[in-house]
Formats: C-alpha cells, sequence, structure tokens
C-alpha cells in the first residue's frame, strides 16, 4: 500500500514537471514571436507629412526699402562774394522764388561798372565808325574815292558793330550775375540743411563743401528697393506694397510701385524699384529705413512645399510621397522661386499629394511607413 503511495505521487510530481516544462517552452515561443513583431514594427520609420497644394494667396515678399524726397537738390552760388544775410534755416518750409540768402560782390559790381564804360565807349565807337562809312559811301558813289577806301570804312563799321555787341553781350552776363545775389528757392520745399553764414566767402561753382542750402519736397517720397532676380519677373508697376517703420511700428503705410529699371544689376542681380508714398501730412522723414512688404500674384500653376521637404540626389531633386499602401514613392521636381521657408515647385507633383517632411536621407521607393499626426503646408513663408 505504500508503494502504491509513493508511485502515485511520484506520477503527480512528473506529471506536473512535465507541465511546467511545456508551460515555459510555449512562454519563451510566444515572448520570441511577440519580440519579433515588436522588431518588425519598430523598423517601420514614422514621418510626418504634408500636402502640396495651390496656395489661395499671393505670396509676400518682405525687402529693405531707402526713403528719398520727391525732389532733393542742394543750392550753390552762382557767383562769388561774401554772404551778407541768411533768411532761412534748417527747418524751414519755402515757397518756389522765396529769398534764401544774399551775397555780398564787390567785385562783380565794380566788373559790371566797367563793363558798362566799355560798351559806351564801344557804342560811340560804333557811331563814329558808321558816320564815317556812310560818308564813304557817298563819295563812293561819285567816284571821288577809291573803292577799296570804301570798302575799309565798310568793314571797321562791321567791326565796331561787333565790339559793341560783344561789350553788351558782356554787360548782360554780369547783370545775370548781379542777379545771382539774391539765392532764392528753385521748388516749394523744405530747408534740410543750411552750411554757411554770414560773413563766408561764397565761391561760385560746385566744388565740395561749397553748397549753401539744401531743400528737398517732401510732400510725396520715393523709396527704391532692389528685388533679387527670383522676383523681378512679377514685380511692375502697379504692384501694392505695404510700408513699415521702425519710428512707427503699429503702423502701416500704402505705396504702390511706380517704375523700375527694366535691367537687373550686373553684379548684385537685383531690380531696381521705385515706389511712391503719399506724404502730405509729413509724418515719414526722407532718409528713413522702411521695411517694404510687396504683396506678389498668386500662380495658379504651381504648388507650394515646404523646403524641408526636398531630397538632393544625383537624380537631382526629389520628394518622397506616399501611395495608398502608405509605401514610398520618389518623385523628380521642378524647383521655381525659393521663398526662404518654402519653395515653389513648377512640375512633377499633382496637387494633394502627401508628401514626406524631413525623409530621411536613407528612404527609398517602397519601403512602407507609419504616418505621424499630419500638417498641412500653409504656404505662407
Amino acid at each position: 500500500m505504500p508503494d502504491k503511495k509513493i508511485r502515485r505521487y511520484a506520477l503527480i510530481l512528473l506529471v506536473i514537471a512535465i507541465a511546467l516544462g511545456v508551460w515555459g517552452e510555449v512562454s519563451r515561443v510566444l515572448a520570441r514571436a511577440a519580440l519579433g513583431k515588436e522588431t518588425a514594427e519598430s523598423a517601420i520609420p514614422t514621418v510626418t507629412t504634408v500636402t502640396a497644394e495651390r496656395s489661395a494667396l499671393g505670396e509676400e515678399l518682405v525687402l529693405p526699402g531707402a526713403v528719398q524726397a520727391f525732389v532733393e537738390a542742394p543750392i550753390y552760388a552762382r557767383t562769388s562774394g561774401y554772404l551778407r544775410s541768411w533768411n532761412t534755416d534748417i527747418g524751414t518750409a519755402v515757397t518756389k522764388g522765396q529769398l534764401l540768402a544774399e551775397i555780398e560782390t564787390p567785385e562783380v559790381d565794380q566788373q559790371l561798372s566797367q563793363a558798362q564804360a566799355d560798351l559806351a565807349t564801344a557804342r560811340a565807337n560804333e557811331a563814329l565808325a558808321n558816320s564815317t562809312n556812310r560818308r564813304w559811301q557817298t563819295l563812293l558813289a561819285t567816284e571821288s574815292v577809291s573803292k577799296q577806301d570804301a570798302e575799309e570804312k565798310s568793314g571797321d563799321s562791321a567791326a565796331k558793330k561787333a565790339a559793341a555787341d560783344s561789350a553788351a553781350a558782356n554787360v548782360a552776363r554780369l547783370h545775370d550775375l548781379e542777379s545771382f545775389k539774391r539765392v532764392v528757392a528753385p521748388f516749394s520745399g523744405v530747408i534740410t540743411a543750411r552750411n554757411t553764414d554770414i560773413g563766408a566767402l561764397i565761391n561760385a561753382g560746385q566744388s565740395a563743401g561749397s553748397e549753401l542750402f539744401r531743400i528737398a519736397d517732401t510732400h510725396k517720397l520715393r523709396i527704391y528697393v532692389r528685388v533679387p532676380e527670383t522676383f523681378a519677373a512679377v514685380t511692375r508697376p502697379g504692384l501694392e506694397a505695404e510700408l513699415r517703420f521702425a519710428e512707427q511700428a503699429n503702423r502701416t503705410f500704402a505705396a504702390k510701385t511706380v517704375r523700375t529699371s527694366n535691367a537687373l544689376d550686373p553684379i548684385l542681380r537685383t531690380l531696381q524699384v521705385e515706389l511712391e508714398l503719399d506724404n502730405a501730412k509729413g509724418e515719414i522723414f526722407p532718409g528713413a529705413y522702411a521695411e517694404v512688404h510687396f504683396k506678389l500674384p498668386a500662380s495658379a500653376e504651381t504648388l507650394r512645399l515646404p523646403a524641408n521637404t526636398v531630397l538632393f540626389r544625383a537624380a537631382g531633386l526629389q520628394v518622397a510621397t506616399l501611395d495608398g499602401d502608405r509605401r514610398v514613392k520618389l518623385k523628380n521636381i521642378v524647383q521655381g522661386r525659393d521663398f526662404g521657408n518654402t519653395i515653389e515647385v513648377l512640375s512633377g507633383l499633382e496637387p494633394n499629394d502627401t508628401v514626406v517632411l524631413n525623409p530621411p536621407d536613407s528612404i527609398a521607393n517602397g519601403v512602407q511607413v507609419r504616418i505621424a499626426a499630419p500638417a498641412k503646408a500653409t504656404g505662407k513663408t
């Protein structure tokens, strides 16, 4: 009887041992299978995607601009002397023809007096020569004098007349110099510089540092911008823009493109563009720095993508798109304008294509991927 119990217990223990062994083996197999599945799933890359779309809005191009007065000119002296007085200082609004300063010109005054005396002498000599010529022409008619002598008197009369005309021209020139003693504004505007004072020596001409005043017409302003070659074709007269200034950060000013140079700078490869801004209230000063926001027209023929979707490979520019099975399909594209954060795609891509964002360099055709939360391309820079 005891032997039977021992054998029964031994059998039970054997069965338990076999069950434990089988359970352990099955657990290891299941664990290996789960690990293999997890490893296979981990090998599938996870990517973020964007959608290629046509933007309904035009591009905003931001460039620096230089503000200049609509008309600006330095005022130089046209006669030499000493400054007698000045009537306008910086910041003074003047009208066309308004007196800015007066110059004392003693030397020109003496030259004018001498020229007038020379003219009087020349006129007297002309009158005498004309009288003599008439008498000799009368005597020649009666053959009382030789033709040679009569022609000499006629030539002398013509020479005296030419000398008198020359003296008269010299007097007129000096009268003009006398009129330049009054320095007047050539157009209405604001005096922006005064570089002279009473008693200063004035030299006629345009040598460096000799300008007396500088005047600017600021009722309108010109804004000059250099547009990169990429955007030159769409930057045309009539294109609207917004101007922003650091000193008026909360305001924008509307401006319009009025003309372009129609030629690219051969060194900078930029197009010079001029805009006009109404400044009737004098809110903006010439010489200011402007941030010019151009509103470029939208293109219905091109797509927009973030710049970090592009792969640079030997085959050219490529993007990684996904098919319905989430498998990669590489497509060659033709790039248009580069907007910095985004690029223009001229061909090679279809609207609503799903494109991989930040694709790894190792990505290849046919690779299956897992898609993270998609981000939609906005088309903004």
